[in-house]
């Protein structure tokens, strides 16, 4: 323990002998986390799997950032403007923001930057169909020209979940969106730098902090404010099983497991040495996408009547268990939010198998078989393909399921490859609330054929929808185009929502300072 009555003297004694011998003066603090899933691809522009997400916010910042109560904040940006007409907006980096390596933050690195998230994520090529190009007018300073007014450019930009618009250097962010960059390229404007000597995929990923970051002065809140890092090294620490997660995180060998297995969470919670956090309150939502280039799902009458088939109930129960962590929930954009709706659901979800036979039948389903990817390495993900699977046979679709490891799932399914040629029908996943609170947002509903995501749904009703609710600002239209768009989703659906859960993270006793946000940051946390 450290003596508080040595004299001033004696301490600078002191740290002038661990100077001269190579000593630290101080023990540097790691923090080792598990998180939900082992870190292969470095790229979060490239997928949108939030293990990508959670690293770039590690590594990279953002122009803007929404805050605990939803609200978009500036970020990197100090102060902006639109211009009376609403066509031109301006923006003015902070001072100071530099590069992992040392140079600036440009104007010309953020359009770059802006161009290659508007490429690939859904909200990002909405905003971008309505700007007519940019201006760099100096080093700090850059002007984006829109065709047409267009109701949510902040909101875009300060988007907080997949894909995030993380800003890099112009090189970097010149790397075709649908080729990965390189491990080289991993160059920082965020609060931490990514050890890529250290990273061993299947081990651990290393990431120290940035002393060459400059925090915002206020407050963090969400995912904005001041980015204030107070641990000097993060580890995120591959551990696959649960139980040996769970005895290390019980034996003081790991701080923090991002996503404890919810039949552990009492055992968890009955440990004083350990509590639980659960910084997402909206929760999340179990999604079951579909392949639409491919029979049987290229029929958008065979993918209604898969809709009739569901029911949420039994996705819940095996994957959740516990109802204090779910919710059976049919609304789209998520109960408890301003467009959370059932409107138009009636007739589905509601795991009607006898239905739904009839339905494909009128459909014509001539038993093509589904190709259905199931995620083995996950917990909260394992157990949803065979309730799907059974489901859909329950209605008379034959289903051939393959297992995989989650990160060999993300990289299958961006293939437009045939299902019999090692491409794919359908697959499950799970949105964190914040991703899909509009339907511009939410990129499942993106039906715009080549650019939508995988699952490549083309839809011209829907798109039409979702560019009316772009440009609308009125709350009360918004809804009302939403409640339009759900409507026509429900007689061709892009993907199916089977429920909402919630997921707490399980921390060491002496864990303080995580936020309330979408996403597990790393900022603001320290270890007494």
């Amino acid at each position: 323990m450290f003596d508080f009555r040595r004299s001033a003297a004696a301490l600078i004694a002191a740290a002038g002998v661990a100077g001269l011998f190579g000593m630290p003066a101080a023990e540097a603090q790691t923090l080792k986390a598990v998180m939900h899933s082992d870190v292969k691809i470095l790229d979060p522009i490239w997928t949108t799997a939030y293990i990508q997400r959670n690293f770039g916010y590690m590594v990279w910042d953002t122009l803007f950032a929404m805050d605990e109560k939803f609200q978009v904040k500036p970020q990197m940006v100090d102060k902006w403007e639109v211009s009376p007409d609403k066509l031109t907006w301006t923006f003015t980096l902070r001072d100071g923001l530099v590069w992992s390596d040392g140079k600036p933050v440009t104007s010309e690195d953020c359009i770059a930057s802006i161009k290659r998230w508007g490429a690939k994520d859904s909200m990002g090529q909405k905003m971008m169909a309505s700007v007519a190009g940019f201006e760099a007018v100096d080093a700090k300073t850059f002007k984006m020209k829109m065709k047409e007014p267009y109701g949510l450019v902040l909101e875009s930009l300060g988007k907080p979940s997949s894909n995030v618009p993380f800003m890099m250097p112009k090189k970097t962010a010149e790397t075709p969106p649908n080729q990965q960059i390189k491990v080289e390229d991993v160059i920082g404007s965020g609060p931490f730098i990514f050890k890529a000597d250290e990273w061993k995929p299947g081990d651990k990923v290393v990431f120290l902090k940035n002393t060459k970051y400059k925090p915002r002065p206020e407050p963090a809140s969400g995912l904005a404010g001041g980015k204030v890092v107070k641990v000097d090294r993060v580890e995120w620490i591959s551990m696959p099983d649960v139980q040996t997660q769970v005895a290390a995180l019980e034996n003081g060998e790991i701080d923090m497991i991002e996503a404890p297995g919810v039949d552990l969470l009492p055992l968890l919670a009955k440990d004083k040495n350990i509590k639980l956090f659960n910084g997402n309150p909206l929760g999340n939502q179990y999604a079951f996408r579909f392949n639409t280039l491919f029979k049987p799902f290229d029929n958008p009458k065979i993918r209604h009547a898969v809709m009739v088939a569901f029911g949420q109930e039994e996705f819940l129960k095996a994957t959740i268990g516990d109802p204090k962590y779910y919710k059976v929930c049919k609304a789209p954009f998520v109960c408890g939010t301003p467009l959370g709706s059932d409107e138009g659901m009636a007739d589905v979800l509601n795991q009607n198998a006898a239905k739904a036979k009839e339905l494909l039948k009128e459909a014509g389903y001539d038993g093509t078989p589904v190709v259905l990817m199931q995620s083995t390495d996950l917990a909260v993900l394992t157990n949803l393909a065979p309730v799907a699977k059974a489901q859909m046979e329950a209605a008379g679709l034959k289903v051939e399921m393959q297992s995989m490891d989650w990160q060999t799932l993300v990289g299958r399914r961006a293939k437009k490859d045939p299902p019999d040629k090692g491409g794919w029908n359908a697959f499950l996943t799970s949105w964190v609330a914040a991703d899909i609170l509009n339907p511009v947002m939410a990129g499942f509903f993106n039906a715009s054929c080549d650019k939508a995501m995988f699952g490549w749904p083309c839809d011209a009703e829907i798109e039409k929808l979702r560019d009316a609710f772009s440009k609308e600002t009125d709350p009360v239209k918004q809804k009302a185009i939403a409640m339009a768009l759900q409507k026509r989703w429900v007689e061709a659906p892009t993907h199916i929502n089977v429920g909402q859960w919630y997921q707490p993270s399980a921390l060491r006793s002496n864990i303080d300072g995580m936020l309330v946000a979408p996403v597990p940051v790393f900022w603001n946390i320290s270890k007494k």
